[in-house]
């Protein structure tokens, strides 16, 4: 069994027993109190309220240490990307004939991309190696960027879910960097 495979296997199951909130339906972050470990990654972003807000969308939050943060954010980010690419599927279905076509289909790829690059990173973290974890996540993050390039000078339905995919790696990033020794 191909590493790919095997990791797509535990990613499923991991999925498949896990809960999960999308962040739009968490408690703001003004009745959050945020661990020290969650302020010391949010605080590095761009976005505190955006990171803030991801990562207590599940419940697990709270009382997270580094790894359990590690499997939270980056099965946001990858949950993020798959349900990105769903959508992009029933786009490209009901805009089969239209000049979104193209674009479409590139975000498609471009998905396709981000969401092995993710499996690829969870399955790092399973075998607790860290060293290319921020390289994976910037790589799905150029994804969406380069999604979101493809309608440069036209309206885009996808630039929300670009912008919240971008986000979610970009802590990703800075969980990532939790491992890193220097």
């Amino acid at each position: 069994m191909s590493v790919l495979t095997y990791s797509s296997i535990c990613l499923s199951l991991f999925l498949a027993t896990s809960f999960f909130i999308h962040p739009s339906n968490a408690t703001t972050t003004t009745t959050i109190q945020p661990s020290d470990l969650v302020n010391k990654v949010c605080n590095q972003t761009s976005n505190y309220t955006f990171c803030v807000e991801s990562l207590y969308a599940n419940p697990k939050t709270p009382n997270a240490n580094r790894q359990e943060l590690a499997y939270i954010i980056y099965v946001s980010a990858y949950l993020n990307a798959t349900s990105t690419q769903e959508h992009i599927a029933k786009l490209l279905n009901k805009n089969a004939n239209t000049s979104q076509r193209p674009l479409l289909l590139r975000c498609a790829r471009d998905y396709t991309k981000a969401v092995s690059k993710l499996a690829v990173a969870y399955g790092d973290l399973d075998s607790e190696t860290y060293n290319s974890l921020a390289i994976y996540s910037r790589t799905a993050s150029a994804a969406a960027d380069d999604c979101q390039a493809a309608f440069k000078g036209t309206h885009s339905p996808l630039t929300t879910r670009n912008e919240d995919l971008k986000g979610l790696c970009e802590i990703c990033v800075f969980v990532s960097k939790l491992f890193v020794t220097s």
